[in-house]
């Protein structure tokens, strides 16, 4: 279950009595904005503790805006892959990001001997590693899919720009048994990138190299889940407030979570600089 939000009322009451605090320690000749942002900011960008790749229920939320798709071959992929037979383009760049394996801070190894809990060994993501691919993409060179502005269910909440995607880093849920990993859209395939009747409509993944697959999952979804290279699973969109907290809400520039983290750190720095330059009174 995510965190609600906290009023702004709180927070100015939370810093006001941790500004009185401070002063009462004698600590009125330090800058207490400083202290705030130092204090915030630096637990918020703080690397987290690897988590054991062990499953965690988390209990999944009944009502939703999207229908599951039940029964999809999955395989696996990962940023940094190389070509093979079954899997003929490399995973260096996305269909959205050209320069993805640096943006991401390296290769993915996929290898459970190379990882560390749900994350690769020699380094920390910069991005979120619980990432997913689906077969469609709504731009191109050109600009947006003519098709894109009334198949894709939040196109209009989210357009910006011709040519501009709104499907990167949207949120998923994919299930194995009971088990149920959250991830975000961040590249396209497998194989295709124009079947949008299976993304946002009724077909079945169509006929390719691996046994019809319609869903590409990271390492860090395939362990959380406990898949095999290529498995089966259900998967369905969801909205943001549907995610709960988890291994998938820790790491990445392009987390919502992480997103949300910062901004409420920034908005308490904010506040804290409000009180520093309240005039002083003098009696």
């Amino acid at each position: 279950m995510r965190h609600k939000r906290k009023p702004l009322i709180i927070l100015t009451l939370l810093a006001a009595l941790t500004a009185t605090a401070l002063a009462g320690r004698g600590d009125t000749s330090r800058d207490y904005t400083t202290l705030l942002r130092r204090k915030v900011l630096t637990k918020v960008d703080a690397l987290e503790p690897a988590m054991r790749p062990t499953p965690v229920m988390f209990q999944e939320k009944k009502l939703g805006r999207y229908p599951w798709k039940f029964g999809i071959v999955t395989t696996v992929f990962w940023i940094g892959e190389t070509p093979t037979a079954n899997n003929p383009t490399p995973n260096h760049k996305s269909s959205w990001d050209k320069q993805w394996a640096r943006n991401y801070g390296g290769f993915d190894n996929p290898n459970p001997r190379y990882r560390r809990g749900f994350l690769p060994a020699r380094f920390i993501p910069r991005q979120n590693p619980f990432y997913v691919a689906l077969p469609y993409n709504d731009i191109t060179r050109n600009g947006t899919k003519p098709e894109a502005y009334r198949v894709i269910p939040w196109f209009w909440q989210t357009f910006e720009r011709p040519g501009r995607t709104v499907l990167k880093s949207r949120w998923l849920a994919i299930r194995k048994g009971n088990r149920v990993a959250y991830a975000q859209w961040e590249d396209c395939g497998p194989f295709r990138t124009d079947h949008w009747q299976y993304v946002f409509g009724n077909e079945r993944p169509r006929r390719n190299l691996n046994r019809g697959a319609g869903l590409d999952v990271s390492p860090a979804v395939r362990d959380y889940l406990g898949m095999s290279g290529t498995d089966v699973t259900d998967w369905k969109f969801v909205e943001f407030n549907e995610v709960p907290v988890g291994p998938w809400s820790m790491y990445g520039e392009n987390n919502t979570f992480v997103q949300n983290r910062r901004k409420r750190a920034e908005a308490l720095v904010n506040i804290g600089d409000v009180f520093n330059s309240r005039p002083v009174l003098k009696e």
